[in-house]
């Protein structure tokens, strides 16, 4: 998978070259390319941002140096095209399931807004050559789109085959199929007794059925305790 990031703070996105992640990187299963968005810039201030028409607080990013780098990322007429990725508070809910959807894909451009935002423009001109998503991480707004970036590539790259190591340990996490979409039971390792708090004696009793039953149990109750919305819905989060 190819995963192209433009920016202008390149150094924001390091953590990418990290853990699971940059393993994959050095193992050739990902190919991370990132982008200065002022190198695509044509004045003397390297400037990105201006004043939003119709008046109004902030800056808005200029549709000029997106246009350059998206030209230069993916130049028109190409074989390929990547899929574009703008995160934005007023975008589609990211899910498991879309993490999923994003696993799949050859290539992701991800487009880094600052300030209020990157021209409305910039997305409509690259919708006439590739699929454009605008990503929401939640009900809140960040300063930029760099810590979006880093979580989606984090959630999809769990799901590429090969990147962690025991692919079942993804599909048994919170929100994934072996959850039936909930969230996961807790989990215990050694010692049995630590700080007077025990184990639940089931998972020391090597009784596969009843292990399998109890965190079913505790999956549904954990579930309707934090996140009783989950529970209305037929399968995996959508």
């Amino acid at each position: 998978m190819r995963l192209s990031v433009v920016t202008i703070f390149p150094e924001y996105l390091a953590p990418l070259r990290e853990s699971l992640v940059g393993q994959a990187i050095q193992r050739g299963q990902f190919e991370l390319d990132v982008y200065n968005l002022r190198e695509f810039t044509d004045d003397v201030h390297r400037s990105v941002d201006d004043t939003p028409y119709g008046g109004g607080p902030g800056m808005v990013m200029l549709p000029e140096p997106w246009g350059r780098a998206l030209d230069h990322v993916a130049p028109q007429g190409g074989q390929a095209q990547p899929r574009l990725i703008i995160p934005s508070p007023a975008g589609r809910p990211f899910t498991h399931s879309y993490a999923a959807e994003l696993a799949r894909e050859p290539w992701l451009l991800f487009a880094c807004g600052r300030y209020e935002g990157i021209d409305a423009r910039v997305a409509e001109y690259a919708a006439r050559r590739m699929r454009v998503d605008e990503i929401s991480l939640g009900d809140y707004v960040l300063a930029g789109g760099e810590v979006a970036v880093l979580v989606i590539v984090e959630a999809l790259a769990r799901l590429v085959p090969g990147v962690i190591g025991n692919q079942e340990s993804a599909a048994d996490d919170s929100f994934g199929a072996g959850t039936s979409g909930l969230l996961e039971a807790p989990s215990y390792t050694k010692p049995a007794v630590w700080r007077g708090l025990e184990t639940p004696p089931v998972l020391l009793s090597g009784h596969h059925a009843q292990i399998a039953a109890w965190r079913a149990a505790q999956s549904r109750e954990r579930t309707r305790r934090v996140r009783p919305d989950l529970l209305a819905q037929p399968g995996p989060a959508q």
